[in-house]
């Protein structure tokens, strides 16, 4: 038994992996508690073994290092799977784009032990950008895992729906494993398909058990955001895929009797807001991308149960019919 876990989970990440556990090998003020750290590979197929392996060789025997392979793709399996593997009551999730700040352990489990009813909590987030950003971006950045709420820590509201991303979060597991299902409806970005959102799912069955949802900013990370995200060809599937994992996310925490007369309300208001954007951007939406992604996300939202019904994701089972 150990006192945290630091989980990174990595798919084709051998030239992301290495900078990550150097900046883990760096960590301060861990005197006082027990850590280890572990890698899942979700299905790899580059040189991510081969990375592992290397960075196994150096590492400081003070500090249990484990890697594991998930071969179900999808980030939901693979912290599904660290959840499974840790051996401390908290893990904390960081992908191999997020470089923590030296103190990010140590605040991580101070912060635990000042908020016990904390189910999970999230880092404050710093963009580190390969190229300029389009103009705007800052509009959409907190899609992108970049979170700065300011210096205070903050308890989400469970009434505003809105949630931090996986990206350098810390979950309680028992939180996890007396409220998450067994298998969730969304599973995460996959080759082929860019729906996501499986870490809002997740934090949404775990606030509606009463657990608290935090912002701690004295969690610090450096979100590396590659060149390629930034241009047309991905961020628009890239939105695409959050509006239409919407419907999953916004019913969790609605009574299922009252699930038709609430989806119901989402779209009207998702119609509305659609309107409105033609209304006021018609003429800017194919020439300003950032623009033309938010009308994206907008029209994605609408249609998210239909493509989720027709696509299979809505089956009996699931709980959100």
């Amino acid at each position: 038994m150990v006192d945290f876990t630091v989980a990174i989970c990595t798919y084709n990440g051998a030239n992301r992996l290495p900078e990550v556990l150097e900046n883990l090998k760096k960590q301060v003020n861990t005197e006082g508690f027990s850590w280890e750290v572990i890698v899942i590979d979700n299905n790899s197929n580059d040189d991510t073994p081969q990375a592992i392996a290397i960075a196994r060789e150096t590492w400081p025997a003070s500090i249990p290092f484990h890697a594991y392979f998930e071969s179900q793709q999808g980030a939901g399996f693979a912290r599904k799977k660290a959840i499974c593997e840790a051996r401390s009551p908290l893990v904390g999730f960081l992908d191999d784009d997020n470089l923590p700040e030296p103190n990010w352990v140590a605040a991580a489990v101070q912060f635990a032990r000042e908020h016990p009813q904390a189910g999970a909590y999230g880092s404050q987030i710093h963009g580190a950008f390969e190229a300029e950003p389009p103009p705007n971006f800052r509009r959409i950045q907190s899609l992108f895992a970049i979170i700065e709420r300011g210096s205070q820590p903050l308890c989400y509201d469970p009434k505003s729906n809105l949630l931090p991303p996986s990206a350098g979060l810390v979950v309680r597991k028992q939180a996890w494993l007396d409220n998450v299902p067994e298998r969730c409806i969304l599973s995460g970005r996959i080759p082929g398909s860019m729906l996501t959102s499986e870490d809002l799912e997740v934090l949404s069955y775990i606030q509606k058990s009463d657990w608290e949802i935090w912002y701690n900013p004295a969690m610090e990370i450096e979100h590396k955001i590659g060149r390629s995200r930034l241009q047309r060809a991905y961020l628009l599937p890239f939105l695409r895929g959050i509006g239409l994992s919407r419907y999953v996310t916004r019913m969790v925490r609605i009574p299922p009797s009252l699930r038709p007369l609430a989806a119901i309300v989402y779209m009207v208001n998702d119609l509305r807001k659609i309107l409105q954007y033609l209304l006021k951007y018609r003429t800017q939406i194919k020439n300003d991308l950032i623009i033309e992604g938010e009308f994206e996300l907008l029209t994605s939202s609408f249609i998210s149960p239909f493509y989720l019904w027709k696509h299979g994701y809505l089956k009996k089972e699931s709980g959100i019919p």
